[in-house]
């Protein structure tokens, strides 16, 4: 019905290439969340420690993080189709390897071949946009593809849970196989095929700056992810060594005649503020999934189902409000709506800890319903003006800097709100007294209100920058 309501005045060739899409969006989104309910299943049916388990989850993601904007710019090379396909093939095929491993081990190198087969789903699916809708339509498009994401993100737990429990492990994996096929038939058949450039005009992939940023953010990430919320003298060389990468590449990028990444695109502020707003828009959200379920067990005393209906309020909303959104962007404007999502989300940051307080779990989910509709909102606007201000033939690199921005958000709200709410709870003992989970509650939406008030401040000085280099009409 979603799909039918944002393609209502398009050809039915763009109805199903957007249909291809969404589809994309939704298996990428799948696998990001569908493995982490088996991890007590795979400790059991590959006699392994926990510790060695926890990398079917992280190297999917470690794959994602560190290879998007580098397929993102494969696909502008060689052709967003062409790749789009191989890249739903590969998903799928390492779908089917992961439900027949016969160890961890090959388990987990499937994973790792699945994680490049979405990497290239996602980077590659909000850049074709621009070719499967029109200009006037992109926001809808934007939202829909939202919705998808959100959809596969909050289904994963609860599908992967019916799956192990009717049809054991492999099926978390299989479930994709048969979604995978019709979506990649959808996307033959139907996506616009890749423009043939001149021999002239085709350009050089960079393979020593997809080289070096793959290392730079694997780095990154396993700084971050690792040592289960404590930050040894590993997690400080592996972040030491991802500065010293980000130099390199900055480097290697100025000085080849076809970069990964042109860094003059950064001088466009529509862009480059898109790119800063979604991290830091991103590290708050993944605020309320950490230390949300502390609060709810520890101040409000819920047990472990009701903590899950609970947390699962913010991922429904995320979901239902994507395509109004994105209608919204395309009467409203984008950077209008951009802002509105961004007060909506500096709202709910602020009012969270106060009515959670006095009014317990109905004054707990109002402003998680604010900041997840906000982020809704703020998504669909911000990747419209991001996807419409970028060069056809950058589309597939912006698009996977737009998707890694949103990663590296996850990544380090994950890490850096947990910290701030330790340190905040902290203050009292807080794995006893109910008030110290409160206070550490407080100190961190304090910290997610002005990250969203730098974000809002990111967004007015880039609308102002735009103003000013646009010439006034006569």
């Amino acid at each position: 019905m979603t799909t039918q309501a944002t393609s209502a005045q398009l050809h039915p060739s763009a109805q199903w290439a957007l249909a291809s899409l969404s589809l994309s969006m939704l298996l990428s989104s799948l696998g990001t969340s569908i493995a982490n309910v088996g991890l007590p299943t795979f400790v059991q049916a590959f006699h392994a420690p926990f510790q060695r388990v926890q990398w079917v989850v992280l190297v999917y993601l470690l794959a994602i993080t560190t290879l998007i904007v580098s397929v993102g710019r494969l696909g502008d090379v060689i052709g967003r189709r062409r790749l789009m396909l191989g890249g739903i093939l590969l998903f799928t095929a390492a779908s089917v390897l992961c439900g027949i491993a016969p160890t961890l081990w090959l388990l987990i190198a499937a994973r790792a071949v699945q994680g490049l087969g979405a990497a290239i789903m996602m980077a590659l699916t909000m850049a074709m946009v621009g070719e499967a809708v029109t200009k006037a339509k992109t926001g809808s498009a934007m939202g829909l593809l939202g919705t998808m994401s959100a959809v596969g993100t909050a289904l994963g737990p609860t599908l992967g849970g019916v799956l192990i429990a009717g049809f054991g492990w492999p099926a978390l994996f299989l479930i994709n196989v048969p979604l995978g096929v019709l979506t990649l038939v959808l996307a033959y058949h139907y996506l616009p095929h890749d423009p043939k450039a001149p021999k002239m005009h085709r350009v050089n992939f960079d393979a020593l700056g997809t080289l070096l940023l793959a290392l730079t953010l694997a780095a990154y990430a396993l700084a971050m992810t690792l040592g289960h919320g404590s930050f040894g003298s590993l997690n400080m060389a592996l972040l030491l060594a991802a500065l010293v990468g980000a130099g390199l590449f900055l480097f290697a990028e100025s000085s080849v005649a076809s970069p990964l990444i042109r860094l003059v695109m950064f001088k466009n502020p529509t862009l480059s503020a898109g790119f800063a707003m979604s991290i830091l828009v991103t590290t708050v959200v993944m605020a309320t999934l950490v230390v949300g379920p502390f609060y709810l067990t520890g101040a409000l005393a819920l047990d472990t189902a009701q903590v899950g209906l609970v947390m699962s309020s913010g991922p429904v909303v995320a979901a239902l409000a994507g395509a109004p959104s994105g209608r919204l962007v395309d009467r409203f404007g984008a950077s209008r709506m951009s802002i509105a999502g961004l007060v909506g989300m500096a709202s709910g940051s602020t009012l969270l800890p106060i009515l959670a307080s006095d009014w317990g779990v109905p004054g707990y989910i109002t402003p998680l319903v604010l900041i997840t509709a906000g982020y809704a909102l703020f998504q669909a606007a911000n990747n419209t003006a991001v996807m419409t201000n970028s060069q056809a033939d950058q589309r597939g690199v912006i698009s996977g800097l737009l998707n890694l921005s949103r990663n590296l958000g996850l990544i380090t709200g994950a890490s850096l709100m947990g910290t701030v709410f330790a340190f905040g709870a902290a203050t009292t003992q807080w794995s006893v007294q109910p008030e110290s989970v409160v206070a550490g509650m407080r100190l961190t939406f304090t910290v997610a209100a002005g990250l969203i008030i730098i974000a809002l401040a990111v967004a007015a000085a880039s609308q102002a920058m735009v103003r000013r280099a646009t010439p006034p009409s006569r």
